[in-house]
């Protein structure tokens, strides 16, 4: 009776809440939780180093590197452990630790290792809390039996997590309220819900949830799509977020390291006011826009988190991130045409260009504007590395070295369309070679160039001096060893340019290098459409010399 009562109390208060307004009241809910935690000793989300080694001696040494990473606490996931003997292992792995612990004992049923008794699991984080450790976790469906195993021996400053597992989606936001609900009923100190990505969108729901939790509350989204979660926990409240000792070290899908949560993310500098950006794109795991973009906002002083963004609908994309919380995103294949139809306005260059790298929230009213910073990045690269190589100095930089020149563009997507508009601004003779003919006469039309068959391109040497543009994504990692047109054709070109950035260089430059060619890298395109990136995002000047400087290292 005790627990109907308590979750009918529980429903109530979560109907009440989630009939608020959700941009009313998540300051509010942020505060409760904040004095929680600054009452507990802290003002932070706590950053907590899942431990799935094999053997006592080496979860040990783990809890041993989890301090010295930074990290708050560790979690000792004991059905990892090959041969757990839990009288013998629980006291070796809590007498001397460093760090607070929270022990978990996963099923197999909910996503962990352990494959015997629930009853023995449950005596054995019994044992667990009766050894000092600072948190257990147990599964919702077990919860009553571990809360009535406990009952009148719960140390004081011991604190029950009880938790739930969704390894197929994220449910409903009022399933995920119910579901609060339930876990609060079930004598929870922390309610601990971790959900499955299938959209970026499903994030926002788990957000949701988080501010409007009345109790400390671990919400967390799994898989690559649910990076944001991990991040943002800070700015909506969550009790505390997993960061991996490094790769092959998760515990769940898409744990980041505890590294980059600091370093990378900042992620002590996090709070309510942190502003969302980051790169919406399909894929994004090979990206290093995070890594300057973040130092660079930390440089400037501004408070902003840019974070890698898989996305697969760029309308629901944008209609889900629309709130005030988001200056804008970084914007990359496939989606930088499609953007020019989803932004409410769009700058005169990038509408010409028929493509948007960059999409920026307006702060007047909130309307979504799409830019282009691409086609600046590439042309004011080749343009320096031309005057450089024909010894031209500043002051005869007036005219564009591109004027008259053929400039021959590989490729009619995004990058594509950017570089060829750019080149026809500057007075060249644009050709467009693409796999697909048609695709190619469309975009010369547009730029009033000639199109040309890729297949063809071997064999178009009209002149020489001509400028050579790859702006496709073969030669990408991984695949370094593929090259768009081959090295005996390279010769004619007085410049080749690679939108590629990673590799830094690719095999197209390394051979045009080799048959005396000046090249020109993607590095150059990238670092400066960031730098315009950045502008847009903060209204400042970029730290050109700290970006240039991170990017030299990690590309």
């Amino acid at each position: 009776m005790n627990h109907q009562i308590r979750y009918a109390v529980a429903t109530l208060t979560w109907i009440l809440i989630s009939s608020s307004l959700y941009k009313l009241h998540r300051r509010r809910a942020f505060s409760l939780r904040l004095r929680y935690q600054i009452q507990r000793g802290r003002g932070m989300t706590l950053l907590c180093v899942p431990l799935v080694a094999k053997t006592v001696e080496q979860m040990t040494a783990d809890m041993a590197a989890a301090k010295a990473s930074g990290a708050d606490l560790v979690e000792l996931r004991v059905d990892h452990l090959s041969a757990f003997l839990p009288g013998r292992d629980l006291p070796l792995l809590l007498r001397d630790r460093p760090l607070p612990a929270l022990v978990t004992y996963r099923p197999k049923w909910e996503g962990g290792e352990y494959e015997g008794d629930d009853k023995q699991r449950l005596e054995a984080l019994l044992l667990a809390m009766e050894l000092g450790a600072d948190y257990v976790d147990v599964e919702l469906k077990v919860a009553e039996d571990f809360v009535r195993l406990i009952d009148g021996k719960k140390p004081e400053n011991f604190k029950l997590i009880v938790s739930s597992h969704n390894y197929q989606k994220t449910p409903s936001s009022e399933e995920l309220g119910s579901l609060v609900a339930a876990i609060q009923a079930s004598g929870a100190d922390i309610v601990k819900i971790a959900t499955t990505a299938v959209s970026v969108v499903d994030v926002t729901r788990m957000f949701q949830v988080l501010v409007h939790c009345q109790v400390p509350m671990i919400g967390l989204v799994m898989g690559e799509r649910g990076l944001l979660s991990r991040v943002l926990c800070p700015k909506y409240g969550g009790y505390l977020t997993f960061g991996t000792l490094g790769e092959g070290k998760a515990s769940a899908p898409g744990q980041p390291t505890v590294s980059q949560l600091l370093h990378l993310y900042n992620i002590r500098q996090i709070g309510a006011d942190t502003k969302l950006t980051g790169l919406i794109g399909n894929p994004v795991r090979q990206t290093k826009s995070h890594i300057f973009h973040n130092a660079a906002f930390k440089s400037a002083g501004f408070d902003a988190v840019y974070v890698p963004l898989l996305v697969d609908d760029l309308t629901a994309f944008l209609h889900a991130f629309s709130s005030p919380d988001s200056v804008g995103f970084s914007c990359t294949m496939p989606h930088k045409e499609i953007a020019v139809r989803c932004c409410d306005a769009v700058d005169p260059i990038a509408k010409s260009i028929g493509a948007v790298n960059t999409i920026i929230r307006r702060p007047s009213d909130g309307k979504f504007v799409g830019h282009n910073t691409d086609y600046f990045g590439a042309i004011s690269a080749i343009e320096e590395e031309l005057r450089g190589s024909q010894g031209q100095g500043k002051e005869e930089e007036t005219a564009s070295p591109l004027a008259g020149r053929v400039f021959v563009v590989m490729g009619a997507g995004g990058a594509g369309k950017a570089i060829a508009y750019g080149a026809k601004e500057k007075g060249a003779r644009v050709v467009i070679a693409n796999r697909t003919y048609e695709r190619a006469r469309e975009l010369a039309k547009q730029v009033g160039g000639q199109a040309l068959p890729l297949s063809e391109l071997e064999n178009f040497h009209p002149e020489d001096g001509m400028i050579l543009a790859n702006a496709t994504s073969v030669g990408m990692q991984p695949n370094v060893g593929e090259t768009p047109l081959a090295k005996r054709a390279l010769g004619h070109y007085a410049l080749v340019f690679d939108a590629v950035y990673a590799p830094k260089v690719t095999r197209l430059l390394r051979e045009a290098e080799e048959c005396g060619v000046p090249t020109v890298g993607g590095f150059e395109m990238f670092i400066r459409q960031a730098m315009g990136q950045f502008k847009l995002f903060t209204g400042l000047e970029a730290p050109g010399k700290e970006m240039r400087e991170l990017m030299m290292k990690y590309v």
